[in-house]
């Protein structure tokens, strides 16, 4: 019997949990969207595949989005609500097989200017592969922040929905679900 491995590392998204993602003004009409990840990749999805990038806190989304920036430009913090779905878990995880001890790699370095294939990428590839939907991953960028990449293809209907009571964000009917 072989011993379980990162994508048998589960933690459950429980019903009504609320993340945070900021939006760009460009992509402030399709909130659900993942096409912005897919057109140059993130830590979690190489080019082609789209991903909804996450966070458990409003200050991890901030500084998420910030990365290496010294100021912030215009953006919009949106919340969600989410689950109930299954996520492979990082958080906490010690001594990860490859490509899974890389997740945490320089990610922007390795694709945009080595040429090569991050680990981080690979991992992602595993989890599209396995069907899960998300990846539960610790902030590279907040110390005790969490992350979520959660695969669109994936999720199920109103496993992540926009909240958005008072219809401020604009409008695309075909983001909307």
């Amino acid at each position: 019997m072989s011993k379980p491995g990162p994508l048998d590392r589960l933690c459950d998204i429980g019903a009504g949990a609320v993340l945070f993602r900021v939006l760009t003004p460009r992509w402030a009409h399709a909130p659900l969207s993942g096409a912005g990840a897919a057109q140059r990749g993130g830590r979690f999805n190489r080019p082609g595949i789209e991903a909804l990038y996450l966070s458990e806190d409003p200050l991890t989304a901030i500084e998420e989005y910030r990365q290496d920036m010294p100021v912030i430009t215009p953006v919009t913090l949106a919340a969600y609500v989410v689950g109930p779905f299954r996520a492979v878990d990082l958080t906490g995880a010690a001594d990860l097989p490859e490509p899974w001890s890389g997740w945490a790699c320089p990610w922007k370095l390795i694709a945009r200017v080595q040429g090569k294939a991050p680990p981080s990428w690979l991992c992602g590839d595993a989890a599209i592969t396995a069907r899960r939907s998300a990846i539960r991953f610790p902030s590279t960028r907040r110390a005790g922040g969490v992350n979520l990449a959660c695969y669109p293809e994936l999720l199920g209907p109103g496993d992540v929905a926009v909240y958005d009571p008072n219809n401020a964000l604009p409008r695309d009917s075909s983001s909307w679900g």
